[in-house]
């Protein structure tokens, strides 16, 4: 079989995956911005780096087919590429920067949202045992994009041009993706954090409870007991998932909802700080600016005379 001269198999086949992905993005999008082109896959396409964006994650399995990011998770910074996949495995407030990305060479990415019901099932059909492992680990990494991981994301991309047979086949390749993250050097997460009883779901299931509770005071004691652990046991393995402190991760979450209102449009500063939980406006004024460099309604003028509002706005995890 002929290849690219001095290159592996391998890398043959990842290069071709990758310019087909391309290919097809570009196909599907032909202006900069965020689209889910079918339920749980978003497309990705910008023709400069951007500035910092700011949103909450959602477990995903994200890949770029051309140009590069980083993203920031406390501080902590991941940098993939068309060589490297990013994987989710909770839901986390980031900050993200598009790093490589021109009019002639655009960024381009998928993302595929990590269902838990199709994980539960990849996990029993494979007969893989979800790992109750007491080693602490982030609710983010990159790693090497193995080509057959590359294929099988390719496959789910062409149905996009089939929708007759979306419905169909995306379900299965879907569980084929997670099937092989499952078996990949990320396994252990995944299989971590969806293992019930362990300490990575215990987090899991804490993080959810604060994001849906955002606005109230935090009970770091409740949180702790829930979760089966001492307060200091569950501030040392909350810290250990995302980078940062119970206290930390509600503030970002509460700031990063009060920006999206303010950009929405829907009401002013005070208001957005008092449905998120704050009862001063000046303590809410001084955080925001702390979080996103200017106070709110300074901020919100900027944002919407960026280019690429609009993508920050409407798609949900676009942060990754």
């Amino acid at each position: 079989m002929a290849t690219t001269a001095g290159m592996k198999p391998d890398g043959a086949r990842a290069q071709a995956g990758s310019r087909e992905l391309a290919e097809r993005i570009c196909g599907q999008m032909r202006e900069d911005g965020a689209e889910e082109a079918a339920p749980g896959l978003f497309l990705y396409r910008a023709s400069a780096p951007t500035g910092p964006r700011f949103g909450v994650s959602e477990p995903s399995f994200c890949v770029i087919a051309q140009g590069a990011k980083e993203v920031m998770l406390g501080g902590e910074r991941y940098r993939y590429d068309a060589s490297r996949y990013l994987l989710a495995s909770i839901g986390l407030p980031v900050v993200s920067h598009i790093v490589a990305a021109s009019r002639e060479t655009p960024y381009l990415a998928v993302r595929v949202v990590l269902d838990p019901a199709t994980l539960s099932a990849a996990l029993l059909d494979s007969g893989l045992i979800a790992s109750r492992t007491e080693e602490d680990m982030k609710g983010l990494a990159v790693s090497t994009l193995d080509p057959d991981l590359l294929d099988a994301l390719v496959r789910l991309i062409r149905l996009l041009d089939t929708p007759d047979d979306l419905g169909a086949l995306a379900p299965l390749i879907k569980r084929e993706i997670v099937y092989r993250l499952l078996l990949g050097e990320q396994g252990g997460r995944l299989r971590q954090f969806a293992a019930a009883g362990g300490r990575g779901h215990r987090i899991a299931r804490a993080i959810e409870r604060l994001r849906a509770h955002r606005g109230k005071p935090l009970g770091v004691e409740g949180l702790a007991k829930q979760a089966g652990m001492s307060v200091s046991g569950f501030h040392h393995q909350f810290k250990a998932v995302t980078a940062m402190s119970p206290l930390q991760f509600q503030k970002q979450l509460r700031l990063q909802e009060a920006r999206r209102l303010l950009l929405a449009g829907d009401v002013d500063a005070a208001t957005a700080g008092y449905r998120v939980g704050y009862d001063d406006p000046a303590h809410f004024s001084r955080e925001y600016k702390r979080l996103f460099g200017n106070p709110p309604m300074r901020d919100v003028e900027r944002a919407r005379g960026a280019a690429g509002v609009r993508t920050e706005l409407v798609v949900s995890g676009g942060a990754l």
